[in-house]
Protein backbone atom coordinates (compact mmCIF):
# COMPACT_ATOMS: atom_id res chain seq x y z
CA UNK A 1 0.00 0.00 0.00
CA UNK A 2 2.87 2.37 0.77
CA UNK A 3 4.29 1.74 -2.68
CA UNK A 4 1.16 3.22 -4.32
CA UNK A 5 1.55 6.46 -2.33
CA UNK A 6 5.09 6.90 -3.64
CA UNK A 7 4.03 6.11 -7.21
CA UNK A 8 1.18 8.66 -7.03
CA UNK A 9 3.52 11.22 -5.48
CA UNK A 10 6.13 10.63 -8.22
CA UNK A 11 3.48 11.00 -10.96
CA UNK A 12 2.21 14.23 -9.38
CA UNK A 13 5.75 15.64 -9.21
CA UNK A 14 6.41 14.70 -12.86
CA UNK A 15 3.15 16.31 -13.99
CA UNK A 16 3.81 19.50 -12.03
CA UNK A 17 7.40 19.69 -13.26
CA UNK A 18 6.32 19.29 -16.87
CA UNK A 19 3.82 22.14 -16.66
CA UNK A 20 5.36 25.25 -18.11
CA UNK A 21 3.70 28.42 -19.17
CA UNK A 22 4.07 29.05 -22.87
CA UNK A 23 5.78 32.39 -23.42
CA UNK A 24 3.58 34.88 -25.20
CA UNK A 25 4.79 36.25 -28.49
CA UNK A 26 6.47 39.61 -27.90
CA UNK A 27 7.69 42.14 -30.40
CA UNK A 28 11.41 42.68 -30.74
CA UNK A 29 12.86 44.59 -27.81
CA UNK A 30 13.00 48.32 -28.39
CA UNK A 31 16.06 50.10 -27.01
CA UNK A 32 15.44 52.61 -24.21
CA UNK A 33 16.69 55.43 -26.41
CA UNK A 34 15.88 55.08 -30.10
CA UNK A 35 18.70 55.63 -32.54
CA UNK A 36 18.80 59.24 -33.47
CA UNK A 37 18.05 59.73 -37.15
CA UNK A 38 20.13 62.66 -38.36
CA UNK A 39 18.78 64.83 -41.15
CA UNK A 40 20.02 67.68 -43.30
CA UNK A 41 17.88 70.77 -43.61
CA UNK A 42 18.42 72.60 -46.85
CA UNK A 43 17.07 75.91 -48.14
CA UNK A 44 13.95 74.15 -49.47
CA UNK A 45 12.87 73.07 -45.98
CA UNK A 46 9.79 75.14 -45.13
CA UNK A 47 9.02 75.67 -41.45
CA UNK A 48 5.30 75.62 -40.60
CA UNK A 49 5.83 75.46 -36.84
CA UNK A 50 8.64 75.38 -34.34
CA UNK A 51 9.77 76.64 -30.97
CA UNK A 52 12.76 77.48 -28.86
CA UNK A 53 12.27 76.02 -25.39
CA UNK A 54 13.91 76.80 -22.06
CA UNK A 55 14.13 73.84 -19.65
CA UNK A 56 15.39 74.59 -16.12
CA UNK A 57 17.44 71.75 -14.60
CA UNK A 58 19.24 71.21 -11.32
CA UNK A 59 22.57 69.38 -11.08
CA UNK A 60 22.25 69.66 -7.30
CA UNK A 61 20.08 71.13 -4.59
CA UNK A 62 20.91 72.29 -1.08
CA UNK A 63 19.67 70.69 2.13
CA UNK A 64 20.33 70.95 5.88
CA UNK A 65 20.24 74.76 5.86
CA UNK A 66 22.44 74.93 2.75
CA UNK A 67 25.20 73.09 4.55
CA UNK A 68 25.12 70.06 2.28
CA UNK A 69 24.62 69.47 -1.44
CA UNK A 70 22.40 66.72 -2.80
CA UNK A 71 23.66 65.80 -6.30
CA UNK A 72 21.10 64.90 -8.96
CA UNK A 73 21.19 63.03 -12.26
CA UNK A 74 19.28 64.77 -15.05
CA UNK A 75 17.40 63.24 -17.98
CA UNK A 76 16.09 65.62 -20.64
CA UNK A 77 13.18 63.97 -22.46
CA UNK A 78 11.89 65.16 -25.85
CA UNK A 79 8.64 63.50 -26.98
CA UNK A 80 6.88 64.03 -30.28
CA UNK A 81 3.18 63.96 -29.41
CA UNK A 82 1.93 64.22 -32.99
CA UNK A 83 0.10 61.11 -34.22
CA UNK A 84 1.23 61.33 -37.84
CA UNK A 85 3.99 63.88 -38.44
CA UNK A 86 7.68 64.03 -37.54
CA UNK A 87 9.49 66.91 -35.88
CA UNK A 88 13.09 67.96 -36.39
CA UNK A 89 15.11 68.76 -33.27
CA UNK A 90 17.68 71.25 -34.52
CA UNK A 91 19.55 72.02 -31.31
CA UNK A 92 19.97 70.80 -27.72
CA UNK A 93 22.33 72.98 -25.70
CA UNK A 94 23.23 72.78 -21.99
CA UNK A 95 24.10 76.01 -20.12
CA UNK A 96 25.45 76.58 -16.62
CA UNK A 97 24.24 78.98 -13.91
CA UNK A 98 26.27 81.82 -15.42
CA UNK A 99 24.62 81.34 -18.83
CA UNK A 100 27.73 79.88 -20.45
CA UNK A 101 27.45 76.99 -22.88
CA UNK A 102 28.64 73.76 -21.24
CA UNK A 103 27.77 71.28 -23.98
CA UNK A 104 26.06 71.13 -27.34
CA UNK A 105 24.45 67.73 -27.73
CA UNK A 106 23.67 67.66 -31.45
CA UNK A 107 26.14 68.00 -34.27
CA UNK A 108 23.31 67.77 -36.81
CA UNK A 109 19.52 68.00 -36.55
CA UNK A 110 17.65 64.80 -35.71
CA UNK A 111 14.18 63.66 -36.75
CA UNK A 112 11.67 62.30 -34.26
CA UNK A 113 8.97 60.38 -36.06
CA UNK A 114 5.35 60.46 -34.92
CA UNK A 115 5.09 59.50 -31.23
CA UNK A 116 8.86 58.93 -31.00
CA UNK A 117 11.05 60.27 -28.25
CA UNK A 118 14.68 60.77 -27.38
CA UNK A 119 16.59 61.75 -24.28
CA UNK A 120 19.84 63.31 -23.11
CA UNK A 121 21.52 62.46 -19.81
CA UNK A 122 23.72 64.34 -17.36
CA UNK A 123 25.51 62.17 -14.83
CA UNK A 124 24.90 62.82 -11.17
CA UNK A 125 28.59 63.54 -10.61
CA UNK A 126 28.59 66.27 -13.29
CA UNK A 127 27.91 69.48 -11.39
CA UNK A 128 29.27 71.75 -14.14
CA UNK A 129 25.82 73.22 -14.71
CA UNK A 130 25.24 74.30 -11.14
CA UNK A 131 21.98 75.05 -9.43
CA UNK A 132 20.75 77.34 -12.23
CA UNK A 133 21.57 75.11 -15.21
CA UNK A 134 19.25 74.88 -18.21
CA UNK A 135 18.73 73.35 -21.61
CA UNK A 136 17.75 75.28 -24.70
CA UNK A 137 15.92 73.00 -27.15
CA UNK A 138 14.92 74.04 -30.66
CA UNK A 139 12.57 72.11 -32.91
CA UNK A 140 10.81 72.69 -36.24
CA UNK A 141 8.23 70.93 -38.40
CA UNK A 142 7.04 71.25 -41.99
CA UNK A 143 3.37 71.08 -40.99
CA UNK A 144 1.29 72.31 -38.08
CA UNK A 145 1.62 69.65 -35.39
CA UNK A 146 0.73 69.09 -31.78
CA UNK A 147 3.51 70.51 -29.63
CA UNK A 148 6.10 68.07 -28.28
CA UNK A 149 6.51 67.48 -24.57
CA UNK A 150 9.96 68.52 -23.41
CA UNK A 151 10.81 68.14 -19.74
CA UNK A 152 13.67 67.28 -17.44
CA UNK A 153 13.58 64.60 -14.76
CA UNK A 154 15.98 65.00 -11.85
CA UNK A 155 16.69 62.13 -9.46
CA UNK A 156 19.13 61.47 -6.66
CA UNK A 157 19.51 58.89 -3.91
CA UNK A 158 21.80 58.72 -0.91
CA UNK A 159 21.57 55.99 1.70
CA UNK A 160 17.86 55.78 2.53
CA UNK A 161 16.96 59.20 1.18
CA UNK A 162 15.81 59.84 -2.37
CA UNK A 163 14.37 62.71 -4.33
CA UNK A 164 12.93 63.05 -7.81
CA UNK A 165 10.99 65.75 -9.62
CA UNK A 166 10.29 67.06 -13.11
CA UNK A 167 10.81 70.45 -14.68
CA UNK A 168 8.68 71.31 -17.72
CA UNK A 169 9.91 73.42 -20.63
CA UNK A 170 8.75 76.94 -21.35
CA UNK A 171 8.41 78.49 -24.81
CA UNK A 172 10.74 81.47 -25.22
CA UNK A 173 10.43 81.87 -29.01
CA UNK A 174 8.03 80.70 -31.74
CA UNK A 175 9.04 79.90 -35.32
CA UNK A 176 6.24 79.67 -37.85
CA UNK A 177 4.72 80.95 -41.06
CA UNK A 178 7.26 79.21 -43.26
CA UNK A 179 10.20 81.35 -42.20
CA UNK A 180 13.67 79.93 -42.59
CA UNK A 181 15.29 79.33 -39.21
CA UNK A 182 19.02 79.83 -38.80
CA UNK A 183 20.56 76.56 -37.66
CA UNK A 184 23.21 76.58 -35.03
Amino acid sequence: MKLYKYIYLAIAVIILASCQSTPKSQPNAIPATPLQKTVTLDKNFKIASGETLYVPVYSHIYHHNRQEIFELAVTLSIRNTDLTNPIIVTSVRYYNSEGKLVKQYLERPIQLDALASTDFFINRNDTSGGLGANFIVEWVAQTEISEPIVEAVMIGTDFQQGISFISPSRVIKNQNNYKRSPLK
